[in-house]
This record gives C-alpha cells, structure tokens and sequence, in this order.
C-alpha cells in the first residue's frame, strides 16, 4: 500500500485515539461536575472537596479536546469545513458551555460567599450537562450519518437540514449513555480519589448509577443496528468484533469491581478502558468515512477525500510523535504527584 493511502488512515486512527483520550479523562471531570448539586448538597466542604479533586488536571484534560479538533482541521480540512457548517449551532453552544465550566470553576473561590458559591455549582453543573448531552448526540449523530449530500454546482458537501434533524431518538439515547457513563466514571474517581463519608456515598451512588448505565448502553447498543452502519466493517472483517466485545466485558468487569469491594481503583481502570474502546469501535465502524452521510453515499466524507496533503501529514506524524509522548509523560508524572488521598471531612 502506497505512503499516500497509510498516513490517512494512521491520522484517522490516531484522531479516534485522540478522542478516546479526551473523554476518558474529561469524561470523569464532566461527571464529577453534574454531581456536586447533588452529591455536596449538605456541605460546602464536600463540594469544595469535589473541585479541589478535579482541579489541578480540568483545563490539562481539554487539552486534548483542542488537539482533537486542531487534527480535525489540520489532517481533514474538508471534514472540518463540512462537520463545523453542518452542526455550527451545537458546536457553539458546546463551547459556550465548555467556557462557563473554566470562568465558574476559578471564580467560585474568589468570594467566600455560599449563595454565590452555589450559583458558580449550580452553573458548572448545567454546562457539563450540556456539554456531556451534545457530545453524545453529536458522534450519535455521526454514527448514524449526517443529511449530507454533495452539491455539484459549488462543489461542496450541504447539510439537508436543520439542528431539529439532529434531535432523532437514538441520537437523544447517545446523549443519556454519554451522560450516564461520565455519571459513573466520574464518581467512581471521586470515590478513589477520597476518604470519610463523601467516599461511602460516592459507592452507593455509583452502585444505583451502574445498572442504569448497564440498562441504556446496551439499549443503545441495540438501536445501532437499526440506525446506524457501524457495524458493516466488523461484520466484513470478523476479527475486528474483538473491539466491541472487550468494551462490552471492560464495563462488565467495571460493575464487578465496583459491587465485590471499596477499593474503586480497579473499577475506574475498566472504566477508562470501556470508554476508550467504545470511541474506537466507533470511529473504526465509521471508515473509511470520516462523516457518513445517511441520504447518499456520494454525499459521505471519505478519508481519502478530507485528507491534506501527503508532506502535511508526513510533518505532523513527526511532530505527533516527539511531541505527544512529551504530553502523556507529563500527564502521567501530574496524576503521580498531584492526585493524593483527600480527606473531606476535615
């Protein structure tokens, strides 16, 4: 195969690796945040526990959602033009939301006022709900194609189509497992993150979620069937039903975990694991589209298409490669150092 055809397909996997990355590890800041209203409801200490928990590594997890939009744009500028036109709206408010989560977070401590202080929670909250809600509809959404077709007249790839088309059951359903599932894994770090009696409810709020989760998800998994292609690809090429079985028996042995004992760590690890192995049996059940379309085939964004040139990826699989192992070293050695045991009852 030639050099052409391997480096997109290499930046099409390692734009799913790149995603995968970032709901893991946003994934649980996100959940945490829904939670603090409810969680912290009798105590500023505990939800000012929940916050120092995710604070020293929020805005580092985003990180990874901007790198995940800039190869995006920088190996797919067609893909990039055609997704940012088509869901422009939701796009928006999914970066409002993202912004109001970063000012509330630092603004919540500069006054030590509790009514304030519950607004900035209350705000955080309701934006990481969004935020979590229009990212699973959003990849619903690609899973199962977008109203595209290709205009021959101005050569480009129109969106058939208003936000309300985006709004189909099965995208809403994408929204509810996204949820849910950063629900989960976000207390499941909180409770391996702390001791004392915030921990004891982060078990027994994480042992009700689970099932929940468990009952959508594989509702969800079901419903793929019927509205979206993904699974073409692994019904064509048996050995990649690996993928999605091992996601289905990490987030098995996730619940297992969390029911037979306290020690949560174990549990947060499958959780990690499901996670990033749902995004990529995803995004492996989308090639060789980048964006399907669900009108006309003609109207999907195919790797080859959206792709940039061959020494523009051949620059980036240079610099992606010093530069992106510099990143999970220093991820990793902040977590080490900076992820200790809190006690929020002192």
């Amino acid at each position: 195969m030639e050099w052409q055809i391997i480096l997109p397909i290499v930046w099409f996997v390692v734009w799913g690796v790149l995603w995968g990355v970032y709901f893991v590890l946003d994934g649980y800041d996100l959940g945490i945040a829904m939670w603090v209203p409810l969680l912290g409801a009798s105590s500023e200490k505990e939800r000012a526990t929940m916050h120092q928990v995710t604070g020293p590594f929020w805005d580092a997890n985003e990180v990874w959602l901007i790198t995940a939009g800039g190869v995006t744009f920088a190996a797919f500028p067609l893909a990039y033009a055609v997704l940012f036109s088509s869901l422009y709206s939701p796009l928006m408010i999914l970066l409002f939301c993202l912004i109001l989560r970063g000012v509330c977070s630092e603004l919540r401590f500069q006054w030590d006022n509790l009514h304030f202080r519950w607004i900035c929670d209350g705000t955080i909250a309701l934006a990481s709900l969004v935020a979590t809600v229009l990212l699973g509809v959003a990849f619903s959404n690609l899973f199962r194609g977008l109203p595209l077709e290709f205009d021959t007249a101005n050569q480009f790839f129109m969106f058939q189509g208003n936000i309300l088309n985006l709004l189909h059951p099965y995208c809403l359903l994408g929204g509810v497992v996204f949820v849910l599932m950063f629900m989960v894994h976000g207390i499941l770090y909180l409770g391996w993150r702390v001791i004392g009696d915030l921990k004891n409810k982060a078990i027994y709020l994480a042992k009700i979620v689970w099932p929940i989760f468990l009952f959508f998800f594989l509702v969800y998994v079901v419903l793929t069937f019927a509205f979206a292609g993904l699974y073409k690809n692994y019904f064509s090429n048996p050995p990649l039903l690996a993928l999605p079985l091992l996601c289905a028996v990490l987030f098995l042995l996730s619940g297992y975990a969390l029911y037979k004992g306290t020690n949560l760590g174990k549990s947060l690890l499958y959780s990690c694991g499901g996670i990033f192995t749902l995004t990529m049996t995803g995004v492996i059940g989308m090639y060789p589209n980048v964006i399907p379309s669900r009108l006309a085939e003609s109207g999907s964004v195919t790797i080859q298409l959206a792709a940039s040139s061959t020494p523009t990826l051949t620059i980036m699989l240079v610099v992606a490669l010093i530069c992106v192992p510099i990143v999970i070293a220093y991820q990793i050695w902040a977590h080490r150092k900076l992820a200790v045991t809190i006690n929020a009852d002192y």
